[in-house]
């Protein structure tokens, strides 16, 4: 059809297929932190509500300066190399945060933060204006809403991965979410890179 509900022709384009493939990764592993990193906190850490959610804030925060330098960015370098940079640091924010010491600071866990949140960041903004722009004009909608499907695909991945590891292991199950969502950013690194070749 003209109009197709889930455009998959779009990912005959590899550039396009490669973006969605790199979203899908990445929001995977921001769900699997996301969602084991609370349970982290307060069951490793002994940290309270209010102080989990001060301690978090600053990947956020992190995102909202890191966004709008990397859409400058992308007018100069190639939203393959920004993302696969960009998920490469969220991947080490994501390790640090996983082989946190016995008794951390609140800077320790701050800057862990920070520098997920930038990486993750750096790789959004160019990822998703590469994926609008490889996409015909007259097709721009059925790319937006993929791009919202590959978000949502990768974030329903990341928290049932999450429920599994707890159910399996209790004890250390938010850790190993944490090590398995630096799994995922460097397999979205890779994928990143590899639109460097088709490019």
């Amino acid at each position: 059809v003209s109009s197709p509900l889930l455009p998959l022709d779009l990912l005959r384009i590899p550039i396009f297929a490669l973006s969605v493939c790199t979203s899908v990764a990445s929001f995977c592993a921001q769900m699997l932190a996301f969602v084991a990193m609370p349970f982290y906190l307060e069951t490793r850490f002994g940290y309270s509500a209010v102080q989990m959610g001060l301690l978090i804030t600053p990947w956020p925060i992190a995102i909202a300066f890191a966004a709008p330098l990397a859409g400058r960015l992308v007018e100069r370098y190639s939203a393959g190399l920004l993302g696969g940079i960009g998920l490469i640091l969220f991947a080490a924010g994501l390790g640090t945060l996983a082989l946190l010491p016995d008794n951390p600071s609140a800077t320790d866990i701050v800057w862990r933060m920070a520098l997920s949140g930038a990486g993750f960041g750096l790789f959004q903004t160019p990822n998703n204006r590469t994926m609008i722009a490889a996409a015909p004009r007259e097709r721009s909608g059925g790319a937006s809403g993929v791009l919202g499907t590959a978000r949502l695909l990768g974030q329903t991945l990341g928290a049932s991965l999450v429920a599994l590891l707890l159910a399996r292991y209790p004890a250390e199950g938010t850790q190993i979410s944490l090590m398995v969502g630096v799994g995922f950013a460097l397999f979205g690194a890779a994928l990143s890179m590899l639109r460097l070749s088709s490019a």
